[in-house]
């Protein structure tokens, strides 16, 4: 045993015969001991605290159970390590039961939600009512598959001023459905 374990070793043995002095140094070197123990194995670093706590009760209500022939730093670590396995095993069963389930979400999906709902069929008697050359623009290119350069050269018309006639006539779909 080191000298340092000797003085723990020392100073639970006097706590145990009720020297209340030396149970509060013993805690106080306890927690300096374990707070870099668990601040190592916690990424959630504002919990360390809370586990540290959670170690030095268990700590004070086994302290009982403590083999003055043992050393004392092996027996803090084992309960630290217990109470920091019951705390992550808290810790991320309820970040499991906050989860959605990708399995439940599949089946209440009815629709691909990569597609639209809105296609050119259902739609079609809105493009209709599109000035002339805006409804031929949209047929061209989202009912026959036309690039805007292709829907320019049969249109004889810029690229440029397809796409910008296309974008009009986007615009005053979006307003004419939302109504």
């Amino acid at each position: 045993m080191t000298e340092s374990d000797d003085n723990l070793a020392a100073l639970m043995q006097q706590s145990l015969n009720g020297d209340a002095k030396a149970y509060a140094v013993l805690l106080k070197e306890t927690a300096r001991l374990l707070r870099p123990f668990l601040a190592k194995r916690l990424s959630i670093g504002n919990h360390v605290d809370d586990v540290l706590q959670e170690v030095l009760i268990s700590i004070h209500k086994a302290r009982h159970t403590y083999d003055g022939n043992r050393p004392y730093k092996p027996w803090i670590y084992a309960i630290a390590r217990y109470r920091l396995q019951d705390f992550l095993r808290i810790h991320y069963a309820d970040q499991l039961h906050q989860a959605v389930d990708i399995l439940d979400l599949e089946n209440n999906l009815h629709e691909d939600v990569t597609e639209s709902v809105l296609s050119y069929e259902s739609i079609s008697g809105e493009i209709h009512q599109l000035p002339e050359k805006q409804a031929a623009i949209l047929q061209l290119m989202h009912q026959e598959g036309y690039t805007a350069k292709e829907v320019a050269e049969k249109l004889g018309m810029n690229e440029s001023a397809v796409k910008v006639a296309a974008h009009r006539a986007y615009k005053l779909l979006r307003q004419r459905l939302e109504r």
